[in-house]
C-alpha cells in the first residue's frame, strides 16, 4: 500500500504565489496583511482563516477548483459548489448556452471545458466534421486534438503550420496559468503531430501581413472557408464548473467565406 501525502494549505499557497511571480511582500500587500502572518501561513507555523484564504485566493487569480482545494487542505469546507450542466441548478446557464449556439447559425460555435473536451456544438460544427476518423468523433471529443490530429481536421487545415503555432501557443498560456497537468500531457501529444512547417511561431504569412488576428483556413469540398475565433466566458462564475466553460464561436473572415455560409 502507497500512502499520498496531502499537500498543506501553506505549500499550496506558496505554490500559486510563485506561479504568479509575487514575493510574500507583494501578495501581502495586495491583500491586507502582514508579510510575517503570509511566511507563517506558508510554513505551517500559523493557521489561516476562511476569509484569508479566499481573499489570497482572489488575489492571486486561483482558479475556483483549486481555491476549493485549498481550503480541503487547511481543513475547511469547500466555498464554491460544483454542479453538471443537467443538473436543476444549472437551468439558466444550461439555457444561455443552448440559446448562444442556435443563434450563432449558421457559423459554428462549441463549449468546451477546462480540458477542451467538447461540450455541446451547434449544427455549423457537426457539418464540418464529416471528414474527420470516427474515432476522434466519439464523445469524449477534445477539440484540440480533433483539429491537430492528422486524421481529424489537420489535411483540411490550409494554414496549418499558423493555426497549429496559435492553439499551441494559447494551451501553454493556460498551462502557465493553472499548472494542470492534463493539459501538460495533452500539449506534449499536440506538439508530436506533424505540422506543414510555415509560420510555426504563429505570426501571419507574408500574404497575411495586414491580418489582425490568425484566422483558421479551412478547405470543405471545393470552397475554402476564413474564419475568425472568438472566446466567450461567463463573467464572476461562483460555481466551478460554470468557471470552466468557455464557448468558442466563429465569424466569416471575408466576404467570400460569408456568402458560403449564408447560403447566397
Amino acid at each position: 500500500m502507497t500512502t499520498v501525502q496531502q499537500e498543506s494549505a501553506g505549500a499550496l499557497l506558496r505554490h500559486w504565489r510563485e506561479r504568479r511571480g509575487l514575493s510574500q511582500l507583494a501578495l501581502a500587500n495586495l491583500a491586507g496583511v502582514s508579510a510575517r502572518h503570509l511566511s507563517f501561513v506558508e510554513t505551517g507555523r500559523s493557521k489561516p482563516s476562511r476569509r484569508m484564504l479566499l481573499a489570497l485566493g482572489e488575489h492571486l487569480d486561483i482558479p475556483l477548483r483549486e481555491r476549493n482545494a485549498l481550503l480541503l487542505a487547511a481543513g475547511l469546507a469547500p466555498a464554491y459548489p460544483e454542479h453538471r450542466l443537467g443538473d436543476v441548478p444549472m437551468a439558466a446557464v444550461a439555457d444561455a448556452i443552448g440559446r448562444i449556439l442556435t443563434s450563432h447559425m449558421p457559423f459554428p460555435a462549441l463549449v468546451v471545458d477546462r480540458h477542451w473536451t467538447m461540450i455541446d456544438a451547434n449544427d455549423a460544427v457537426t457539418g464540418l466534421l464529416a471528414a474527420c476518423a470516427p474515432a476522434l468523433v466519439e464523445p469524449p471529443v477534445n477539440v484540440l486534438r480533433l483539429t491537430l490530429h492528422p486524421e481529424g481536421l489537420a489535411p483540411l487545415i490550409s494554414n496549418l503550420g499558423q493555426w497549429r503555432a496559435h492553439l499551441l501557443a494559447r494551451l501553454r498560456h493556460q498551462i502557465g496559468a493553472t499548472g494542470d497537468p492534463e493539459l501538460m500531457r495533452l500539449h506534449a501529444e499536440l506538439e508530436g503531430y506533424p505540422g506543414d512547417g510555415t509560420a510555426e511561431a504563429g505570426h501571419a504569412d507574408a500574404g497575411d501581413s495586414a491580418a489582425l488576428v490568425v484566422p483558421l483556413r479551412l478547405r470543405v469540398g471545393d470552397v475554402e472557408l476564413s474564419l475568425l475565433s472568438t472566446t466567450t466566458l461567463f463573467g464572476t462564475p461562483l460555481d466551478v464548473t460554470v468557471s470552466e466553460l468557455a464557448i468558442e464561436a466563429f465569424y466569416p473572415a471575408d466576404d467570400a467565406t460569408a456568402h458560403v455560409l449564408l447560403g447566397k
